[in-house]
């Protein structure tokens, strides 16, 4: 398991679109396709069933690297899997 560190704004992320913590950490240790962000971020993206709405959906990660601890800035979800990830990768 990786060592994380949340924003507030991410631990808000997590509340407003009833998602686990552990749902962030498996994209973030198991990820489909990691996409570089804007300076030293990271999105680490991750299809999962979604409980709440319930239907596939994808887990958007964006987080930062300092040593050996990952700085998660903000989650959010998407229904247009296609859109993010090519065309059915997994």
């Amino acid at each position: 398991m990786t060592n994380l560190r949340w924003t507030p704004h991410a631990l808000e992320g997590l509340a407003d679109r009833e998602l686990g913590r552990e749902e962030v950490e498996e994209t973030i240790d198991e990820p489909a396709l990691t996409v570089p962000g804007r300076g030293n971020r990271t999105v680490f993206l991750r299809k999962y069933h979604d409980r709440v709405l319930g239907q596939e959906m994808l887990l958007c990660v964006v987080a930062e690297q300092h040593g050996d601890e990952v700085v998660v800035v903000t989650v959010y979800k998407a229904s247009k899997i296609d859109k993010y990830l090519g065309g059915g990768s997994s």
